[in-house]
């Protein structure tokens, strides 16, 4: 039995990096089909990569929160399975271990050709060559929509063992992320939601609030730990 943790956009949005459905959030200025979706790529490469590199220049200029730290705390410490909808590093650089990416990384690249991952450079050129094939057209390694989330499997193994399911930061709303709550419940485990507001009476207990608030002040309830 173990803890199971989904975090999504808001956990890192007090980092300063965009989130997903918010207005005025970095995605609210882009159309999904011609940034995020195969076909997108397909048509404009280089507006597409563009896109990326802004959004990785983004990360590295931003530092991780107190939420990041807290979950990295947290994985040191019990059995969790620590999964995450977001493809910034935020929670690697706080010192958290073995992040399970569901999304993808923005600072990796992959090749379509022959499936060969690499760190990406700052800037992701088009046409720019695989190094492992040679293979043109590297893209990011980034789950599009319409592409299926990386590691299912091993997510939902975890569901199945867990005793306690935590959602963070997250709408609920896209899928298959959107399930696991009710593959958890399934399971028998506990329910928690950490958001700013509650995603909609699918969890067994709900508290709102900002990321950097919330979560310290829960991991600190999970190790014992006294109030930061």
């Amino acid at each position: 039995m173990g803890i199971v943790i989904l975090s999504g956009a808001g956990l890192s949005a007090e980092s300063g990096l965009g989130t997903f459905r918010d207005r005025g959030g970095i995605w609210s200025r882009y159309d999904l089909a011609e940034v995020a979706t195969p076909e997108g790529f397909a048509r404009d490469p280089a507006k597409v990569l563009g896109f990326y590199d802004a959004r990785r220049a983004n990360m590295a200029a931003a530092r991780p929160n107190a939420a990041h730290r807290a979950l990295a705390r947290l994985s040191g410490r019990v059995d969790v399975t620590l999964v995450t909808q977001n493809v910034d590093d935020m929670l690697e650089r706080a010192g958290a271990r073995d992040v399970v990416h569901m999304h993808g990384e923005l600072a990796r690249a992959l090749c379509a050709a022959c499936g060969a991952r690499w760190d990406a450079p700052k800037v992701l050129a088009p046409g720019a060559p695989c190094p492992a094939c040679g293979a043109p057209g590297a893209r990011p390694d980034v789950v599009w929509f319409g592409e299926m989330p990386y590691h299912m499997d091993r997510i939902e193994a975890a569901l199945e063992r867990a005793s306690l399911f935590v959602s963070i930061g997250t709408s609920g709303e896209v899928y298959p992320a959107a399930g696991f709550v009710e593959l958890a419940r399934m399971a028998g485990a506990h329910t928690l939601e950490l958001n700013l507001e509650a995603s909609g009476g699918r969890f067994a207990e709900v508290r709102e609030g900002p990321a950097t608030a919330l979560v310290p002040a829960w991991v600190d309830e999970v190790t014992g730990a006294a109030p930061r």
